[in-house]
């Protein structure tokens, strides 16, 4: 067995398992790997100026490029700058190799600086956790810690990296890991209970979510929904693109609220929950969103999401794209004449309700067109209209973007990707991954000023490389979820209409200047024209553009 360092064993398994960035920012017990990677050219080190930045591009690269993403973090202080936007990553169930460097073992029972215990800071949100004590070590954990991460279900895992274990030598044997197939395809018995059920409903209803994205089935659903003639929504946190926005059947996604969405699944005898979360929510409510006599068919990649929160009468675990086309045959072969006609009339009600309330939304739009500050509806809608239908949306928005989707055509998995897990920070750096996973598209992040703040830092990364990246800043001076949920708690605040800590004002964030001191071209848009020019622009530009879109200002949105 041929002796290496173990800095220079790390690089090389990430190399042989496919590996081309490594996002971080380094410190002591990092300079082991910056050492080596000066003679790595063919891995590229992405320099982000703060760890939460890191973890965004990270991210993004690794949903957008379906590779595992690998992070590079210092110590635990590097780890807690990262931990708020790893939270999303987990909720998101990124594939994420995290690492953080340790201090050397012969040191460690001083207690040195920066030294602390790694491995409990990451136990609750990392599939598998590990520190190596040696090379040969370090070789093993880091091809588990990447066939882990991208095991179904997905997500991060960590490994903390001691000086001593990555400068010393040793004897390894650096073998190549396998390619293994994970789509798994569902139980045929699960499948025609569901098939039997699906058929007897007289009112179903399709709630998709994300895995239906994450395993590239839209069209595979679609036949599902278009057999049944089953209404389609997503489910209340999407981050991807689910169901061809565009399609018929497709209503939308579930208003974050326990009574709206009680409300909808109310009209139904069957809930066909497909890759779905069900269902999350970020305030509790004394509205169970869920009727008692709701037969639930749950089907789901990961076991763990299959009748979590709500009992399901038929569950299915497996992948949806191998198994959704078995089911589509199963329902096409019992499927009787009068359930066909039934499904039918369904399908034409759905696109009917879909027409009115897209020319409902239009028309609401057009009469404040006109306003300034731009409504949010309108600047949507701008943007829906003036980007190519290649770009790919990264979306950060929060209560901005509210109707971004309702104006917005996607039909591809690899069309949207947004934050499920509810944390600051994601979007303005995962909009640098995502243009690096798919550098022949054009990417526009559309981020909240909020969110903007919270790992800008990342602007100077979309400099340093020259990425024609574009980011659209819905500017209103305020943390305006945080007023409309105080307003609607009707406390003291609303009364007074007085919000503590929740104003960007006196002084007002510069974000042009802040683009400039980046090294980033920014630009203000005041009016919808002004928007669609500078978007038609920035995507032209060959380096990265910010901008800076004041919007309205009233608690109470426009539309």
């Amino acid at each position: 067995m041929p002796v290496m360092t173990g800095r220079h064993a790390f690089l090389e398994v990430l190399h042989q398992e496919g590996v081309e960035y490594i996002f971080g920012n380094p410190g002591t017990t990092e300079l082991p790997l910056m050492d080596a990677l000066v003679d790595r050219p063919d891995l590229k080190y992405i320099l982000a100026l703060q760890e939460a930045a890191a973890v965004g591009m990270a991210d993004g690269y690794a949903q957008a490029s379906g590779k595992v993403g690998v992070l590079n973090l210092h110590v635990s202080p590097g780890l807690g700058n990262a931990l708020g936007v790893l939270y999303d990553s987990w909720r998101m169930k990124t594939p994420l190799l995290v690492t953080a460097g340790q201090q050397d073992q012969r040191y460690q029972l001083s207690e040195p600086v920066l030294w602390s215990e790694l491995i409990p800071l990451m136990r609750m949100y990392a599939k598998w956790t590990w520190e190596p004590r040696n090379i040969r070590d370090l070789v093993t954990a880091t091809r588990r810690a990447l066939k882990v991460a991208k095991t179904p279900p997905t997500g991060m895992v960590f490994l903390s990296l001691p000086m001593d274990v990555l400068y010393g030598e040793g004897e390894t044997e650096l073998w190549t890991t396998p390619s293994t197939p994970t789509r798994v395809r569902a139980d045929r018995t699960a499948l025609e209970e569901a098939a039997k059920l699906l058929l007897q409903a007289k009112h179903p209803i399709i709630v998709v979510g994300d895995d239906v994205g994450a395993s590239e089935a839209l069209a595979e659903a679609a036949a599902v929904a278009e057999l049944l003639g089953a209404r389609v929504f997503t489910d209340t946190f999407p981050g991807r693109t689910d169901f061809p926005s565009d399609h018929p059947l497709y209503q939308g996604i579930l208003v974050r609220s326990q009574p709206a969405v009680r409300a909808i699944l109310e009209q139904a005898d069957v809930m066909f929950a497909l890759g779905a979360e069900v269902f999350p929510f970020s305030l509790p409510s004394e509205v169970e969103p869920v009727p008692a006599h709701l037969t639930i068919v749950h089907m789901h990649s990961d076991p763990w999401e299959v009748g979590k929160t709500y009992p399901a009468k038929v569950g299915i675990i497996g992948d949806l794209k191998a198994s959704l086309p078995e089911l589509a045959q199963i329902i096409r072969a019992q499927q009787t004449l009068g359930q066909q006609e039934e499904a039918r009339a369904r399908a034409e009600h759905a696109a009917q309700a879909k027409r009115s309330a897209h020319e409902g939304l239009k028309s609401l739009a057009a009469e404040i067109s006109h306003r300034l500050p731009i409504p949010a509806a309108v600047l949507m809608q701008t943007i829906a209209d003036t980007v190519p239908v290649e770009t790919i949306i990264v979306d950060e928005s929060i209560t901005s973007g509210a109707t971004l989707r309702d104006f917005l055509v996607r039909t591809t998995a690899d069309s949207f990707y947004g934050m499920r897990g509810g944390g600051l920070g994601w979007g303005l750096p995962a909009t640098v991954g995502v243009k690096l996973a798919k550098p022949d598209r054009p990417v526009l992040g559309i981020i909240g000023d909020g969110s903007t703040l919270y790992a800008n830092q990342a602007l100077w990364t979309a400099a340093h490389y020259q990425l024609p990246v574009v980011w659209l800043i819905c500017n209103n001076a305020q943390y305006m979820i945080l007023k409309r949920r105080l307003h609607a708690y009707g406390g003291a605040a609303a009364k007074a209409e007085t919000y503590i800590g929740l104003d960007m004002m006196d002084p007002e964030v510069d974000f042009l200047a802040l683009a400039r001191a980046m090294g980033v071209h920014g630009v203000r848009a005041d009016t919808a024209d002004a928007v669609s020019k500078a978007l038609r622009e920035a995507l032209s530009r060959q380096g990265p553009t910010l901008i800076d879109v004041p919007i309205e200002r009233s608690i109470k949105p426009a539309l």
